[in-house]
């Protein structure tokens, strides 16, 4: 049983699940084999110190005498099988207070081309690599990463809320407020340096929203880099539309023309 846990709340970040939720699953699991080795021993007339447990099997060391832990889990019900000091079932609370958080860190790098003609731009590369400490499901992370990082370019690129001077929201619908679609997203080069975290006993660090995270920052930065040498400009707000970089580079144009460079 998962214990002080809400899953509802609000102040609870995605990463608890797997950072503190699993921590917990561990310990009530722990205290489980503990109980059932005092089982297992009792059934097997054995001392508690020479019982192991390996693969759902508790074993006395060293023989092929053994139960399945779930012959020692019906065992436990029955009183009758159970030594004195023993309450009837298997039933286990796991509980778990990390001394201090974790800190997930990455790097993302991305490159864009841009057509100065038109202020149309392309995004030909990204890099991330991350270290999320130990990995429960290389191909499910994987996948996070993916989305996390399209999510991440919608957000530099496209995605806007318009309002008239009315306050009638303008892109209330998909037809009207612009979404990252496949063609809007590269290729993603995306790998991982790992350190195992020493704040709880899965060495968990959770991932949560990193490539959402750190897109964004990687996009828009790509975007200034490439800019400042026609502009001059150090920061450009989201999304970076088309039609935005074509007023900056018009701008600029206009500057230069009226200094008669």
């Amino acid at each position: 049983m998962l214990n002080n846990f809400d899953w509802e709340s609000g102040d609870q970040q995605a990463v608890e699940v797997a950072f503190a939720g699993a921590a917990r699953i561990v310990n009530a699991a722990e205290h489980v084999i503990d109980k059932g080795s005092k089982i297992a021993a009792h059934m097997l007339e054995a001392a508690v110190a020479d019982i192991e447990f390996n693969e759902g099997q508790f074993s006395i060391t060293g023989t092929d005498r053994r139960l399945d832990l779930f012959a020692v889990a019906r065992a436990a019900r029955d009183p009758d099988q159970l030594p004195a000091e023993l309450e009837p079932g298997l039933d286990a609370e796991g509980s778990f207070t990390s001394p201090a958080g974790t800190f997930p860190n990455g790097c993302h790098v991305c490159e864009v081309e841009i057509d100065p003609a038109t202020g149309m731009a392309e995004i030909v590369n990204y890099t991330a690599v991350d270290d999320f400490s130990a990995v429960i499901n290389p191909l499910l992370l994987t996948g996070q990463v993916h989305g996390g990082i399209a999510q991440g370019v919608g957000q530099a690129l496209y995605e806007c809320g318009l309002y008239d001077e009315a306050g009638q929201l303008l892109t209330g619908s998909f037809m009207d407020y612009t979404m990252p679609r496949a063609d809007s997203v590269p290729s993603i080069h995306f790998n991982m340096h790992n350190v195992p975290c020493t704040t709880n006993p899965l060495g968990l660090k959770g991932a949560g929203e990193a490539g959402a995270i750190g897109a964004p920052p990687a996009v828009v930065s790509a975007f200034v880099d490439a800019l400042h040498p026609l502009t001059g400009i150090q920061h450009i707000d989201m999304p970076i539309t088309a039609q935005k970089i074509w007023r900056l580079l018009q701008t600029a144009q206009d500057d230069k023309s009226a200094c008669g460079l």
